[in-house]
């Protein structure tokens, strides 16, 4: 039988694990989680995982859907916007706040400007997305504040559920710039900057987010299959209408 601090422990360990798992882009928007395989996975009973997506939900990681199960959330255009507005203001408030930024939290931060640089001349774009999107993480820990960082934590994880939902072309590079005049900003001990600099960079990547699109929930299997993706099935459908 379970005590409280190990049953504690282990709904810990399965909500650090999915919202990490999101955080490095290898959980995907809609993914569905399976209490029998978390059980499993985490030698824990049902009611243990079960307490441990609620949790989630309230966090806005999970969902549950009525006879299907849990679920990873799959961010609409206007959660996005919401997400957005959120960002800019914590994390505005964030940087005016700040009254110093020390050495090590400008090596620190240097460290995570020159691995976003190296995975970009990799063309890691799964690498990419969980360091554009840990950047903001490591702002959060400059101030210690353990609330802060665990809320910008989940926005972040949120905002990366987001860009693999809407984000069609993967303008890495202009992030890694942006994210270069923050920590110069940073620096220079103008607060007041870098805050303004961060608000402009996440409006130009909310700016960047096609809004209208959704992905192909077959696409994986459409490939499997060696069939056209989806956009081109239907143009050579709508084609092959008029020619007839």
């Amino acid at each position: 039988m379970q005590n409280s601090h190990t049953g504690q422990t282990a709904q810990g360990d399965i909500e650090e694990a999915i919202v990490s798992g999101i955080l490095s882009a290898r959980i995907k928007p809609g993914t569905r989680l399976s209490e029998n395989q978390l059980a499993t996975l985490f030698r824990v009973s049902r009611t243990r995982v079960r307490e441990a997506m609620m949790r989630l939900e309230t966090r806005a990681i999970v969902h549950v859907s009525p006879r299907r199960g849990w679920f990873v959330v799959e961010p609409s255009a206007e959660e996005t916007m919401t997400v957005y507005a959120a960002r800019r203001v914590i994390e505005s408030g964030l940087l005016r706040c700040m009254s110093e930024l020390t050495v090590a939290g400008g090596e620190k931060l240097r460290a995570h400007l020159a691995e976003e640089k190296e995975a970009i001349s990799a063309g890691d774009k799964r690498r990419l997305t969980c360091l554009m999107g840990d950047f903001h993480i490591r702002l959060a820990e400059l101030s210690g504040n353990i609330v802060l960082i665990d809320i910008l934590r989940d926005l972040t994880a949120r905002t990366i559920l987001i860009s693999m939902l809407y984000q069609s072309d993967f303008h890495a590079m202009q992030s890694h710039l942006g994210h270069c005049s923050i920590v110069e900003a940073l620096e220079a001990q103008n607060f007041a900057k870098a805050a303004e600099l961060n608000i402009a960079h996440l409006e130009e990547v909310e700016e960047g987010l096609d809004l209208t699109s959704r992905p192909d929930p077959l696409s994986e299997l459409r490939t499997s299959l060696s069939l056209p993706p989806a956009a081109a099935a239907t143009k050579e459908a709508a084609v092959s209408s008029q020619k007839n």
